[in-house]
This record gives structure tokens, sequence and C-alpha cells, in this order.
């Protein structure tokens, strides 16, 4: 016993999860369904020039952070190029769409049912945005002369093949959330980051020879980074809630009380605007990409290089800069959507719950409003920050062969905490100590 309670916690929690039967299976099929994920990544498309390929990457900050969040399957151009982010658009125009369209509202309200029913639509929707996404991919890597310009044949099975495997890790990450540990969809993508941050390690020691003052200040703001995005994934403010409700016994009405708290998070759109921003900041580099002239520079050719994430002062600064203005409105339009969604003062007013010294109805409607637009701006602010830190590291550092995919570590932290909280909840149902003591 002593020697068990010697263990680090974290240890423990793992040796008693891989002690149970059915928590070790949920374990190894989450282990086996991404070692599956990590295969089809190294299935290669045809007609593909993969030194070109990854020298475009290379130059290419912006398709360098997509590749990072498809798990280096974008840099081969395999048939898990998209990774499960068609999937994710899909399901973010469905949550907008569902308090806008009368039919998908009321379908909503139908309780399970309605709810297969949004999941079959938005699987639906995925598989035409997967297409879309695929052609815009091929058409940037032909402009850059990475890929030989396909044929109709060639280019109908390219489309069909990178369709194909986004809906296989769609189905992969359905298969997690069912029979293993932790939202499959999201585990996936944490298993993509993480397989592509192996790579970066490799070039720390050449950063180190090139510049140790950088890199030592890379390292702090890398650290500080952290430390940032799991105190703001974790904050949220109470709101004290009472409720009073009348019960009959013995032919008399007593009446009960009891009191709780509603946590609104300071950053409740996690990471949709980050990716909504980055869909966004793709537009104009794939748009000039079709008008620009290398041999004789037009208008195109000064839009192209203007949305080059890795340019160096000032023209940096338009693509950051309207880059932090997309992650900081997006937040404020997501968390707004969501809260009109969520009808907290109606939800209250049923349950016989109402906030301390807050009228119910639409006082208590106005005042969550105003706290919540209020930790919006907070968590918005902290969202632009983040998105903006690999242009902050590298003009503070210097520090060019490294960059701190501040978003990239930020999806991995939230994955990681709830992976660990779910995993920490089975065990305390076996009265088992868990990860976050």
């Amino acid at each position: 016993m002593q020697q068990k309670e010697a263990q680090p916690r974290l240890i423990q929690a793992m040796r008693d999860a891989f002690s149970l039967p059915d928590l070790r299976h949920k374990l190894l099929f989450t282990f086996g369904m991404l070692v599956v994920f990590r295969f089809l990544v190294h299935v290669p498309l045809p007609g593909v020039d993969l030194a070109a390929l990854a020298e475009f990457f290379d130059q290419d900050s912006l398709l360098g952070m997509l590749n990072l969040f498809s798990g280096g399957a974008m840099k081969n151009f395999s048939v898990a190029a998209m990774g499960v982010y068609p999937y994710i658009t899909s399901s973010i125009i469905m949550q907008l769409l569902v308090p806008v369209i009368p039919s998908l509202q009321a379908m909503s309200r139908e309780g399970e049912s309605g709810q297969r029913r949004i999941n079959q639509i938005t699987h639906f929707l995925a598989v035409p945005l997967a297409a879309l996404q695929g052609y815009s991919q091929l058409a940037i890597l032909t402009s850059q002369n990475v890929i030989a310009r396909p044929d109709s044949l060639t280019t109908a099975t390219i489309l069909v093949s990178m369709t194909a495997g986004t809906m296989f890790l769609v189905w992969l990450g359905e298969l997690i959330t069912e029979r293993g540990i932790g939202n499959g969809i999201s585990i996936i993508i944490f298993g993509g980051i993480v397989a592509s941050l192996a790579e970066s390690v490799g070039r720390v020691g050449l950063a180190w020879q090139e510049n140790p003052v950088g890199m030592i200040m890379f390292g702090v703001l890398a650290a500080a980074t952290l430390v940032m995005i799991v105190l703001f994934i974790e904050a949220h403010r109470r709101i004290p809630v009472q409720y009073a409700r009348s019960t009959f016994r013995g032919g008399r009405m007593y009446r009960q009380s009891g009191s709780t708290y509603i946590p609104l998070r300071v950053n409740t759109a996690g990471m949709i605007p980050l990716i909504f921003a980055i869909a966004v900041m793709q537009l104009p580099r794939l748009i000039s990409s079709y008008f620009m002239n290398p041999q004789n520079p037009n208008f195109w050719d000064g839009v192209y290089r203007a949305f080059d994430s890795a340019a160096s002062l000032p023209g940096g600064l338009v693509y950051w800069g309207f880059y932090f203005l997309l992650v900081f409105g997006f937040t404020f339009f997501y968390t707004m959507v969501i809260f009109e969604q969520m009808n907290l003062p109606r939800t209250l007013q049923q349950q016989g719950g109402f906030v301390p010294g807050v009228r119910p109805g639409k006082s208590t409607s106005d005042y969550l409003s105003a706290v919540t637009k209020r930790l919006t701006f907070g968590g918005a602010t902290f969202l632009a920050v983040v998105a903006m830190m690999p242009f902050i590291a590298r003009g503070i550092t210097g520090v060019t062969m490294l960059t701190v995919s501040s978003t990239a570590i930020l999806i991995a932290v939230g994955v990681a905490l709830d992976t660990m909280k779910q995993l920490e909840s089975q065990l305390t149902m076996r009265r088992y100590d868990g990860f976050l003591k």
C-alpha cells in the first residue's frame, strides 16, 4: 500500500485505468483507431512531386499550420489530406442554421430522434464541403506547379479519394466516441497535432546552434503561452442561482429551496473561431493564385504576397492584422449565437430558478447577456493574442526555423483536458483517484 501511495498520481491513475477490463478495452481501442489514422496519412494520391510539395509547405506557414492539424497528411497529399475539417465546418454551419431555419429548430426540439436527423444532415453536408475543399487544395498546388495539371478523370479520382478519406476519418472518430475514451473527432485532431509536433523537435537543435539566446526566449514564450491557454480554458464565472419549489406531502404544502450556479466560461467558443479565421484567410491567396503572373507581376501578385503569414515586417502586418480581427469578431459572433441557443433565462424560469437580486424574465436575460459579453471580450482578446503568438514570437526572438503553433497547442490542451476529465469520471465511479486533484 505504501508503494502505491508513493507513486505519482498520474502514473497511478493510468495503472488503475489499465487494471480495469472495460477501461483497458476502451483505451486500447482508442489507440488502435489512432494507428489506423496514422496509416491512412501515408497513403499518397497519384501525380504528386513530394520533394516540391515539401519545399512549398516549408515556405508557406499558413499551409504548414494546416498540415500540422492534418498530422502531416496534407504535406504527403494523402487520401486523408483534409483531415476531419470538412465535417467540423459542416457541424458549425448546422449550429448556425438551427436557430435560423424553423424546420431545423423544430427538429432540434424532438429529443434524441431529432438530434439523429440533424447529425445525418451534417454528414450529408460534409460530403460536398469535402469535395470543394479538396478541389481548392488541388487548385492551389497546381497553380504553384507542385502537381502536374491533371486531366478530368485524374481530378475526379483525387477528389473522390480525398472525400472518402475524410468521411472514413469521421467514421473512425465516431467509433472512438462510441467504444473508446473522449470525443472521437477531437481525438483524431489531437493525434494529428501530436504526431506532427514530433517533427519540430528535430529542428530545435538546429535553431539552438543558429540563435541560442533567441531559443531561450522562445522557450519562455512557449511555456507562458501554454500556461495562459490552460488558465483560460478552465476559467469561468459562476452565476449564483436559487430554486424554490412547492411540494404536497400529507395534505400540506411545503416550500423547498436550493442553490447552485451557472458556469459561464470565458472561452465559450473554444477553437471554432480559429478554424473560421484560418478558412477565411485562405480565400485571398486562393483567388489571387488564379490571376497572378510571376513573369509580369500585377495586382494579384501583391495580394498573394500581402496574405503571406511568413512575410517580414511590415508586410506580415497585413496578414496578422486581418487574422487578429477575424478571430476577435468570430469569437463574439459564435459565442452570442450559442448563448441565444441555450436560452438560459427561459430554462431558469421553467425550472423555478432565479438569479438573486435580478427579476425573472427580461431583466435576467439582459443581465446574463451583459455578463456574457464582458466575458466574451476577455475570451476573444485571449484567442486573438493566442493566434498572434507565432508572429509575436518570431519578432521577439528572431527564430525563424521553429514556430510556436499556439493554435495547435490550444486544441491539443483542450482535448487532453477533456479526455482526462472523462477518464477521471470513469475512475471516480469506481472510487479511484483521478488526474486533476
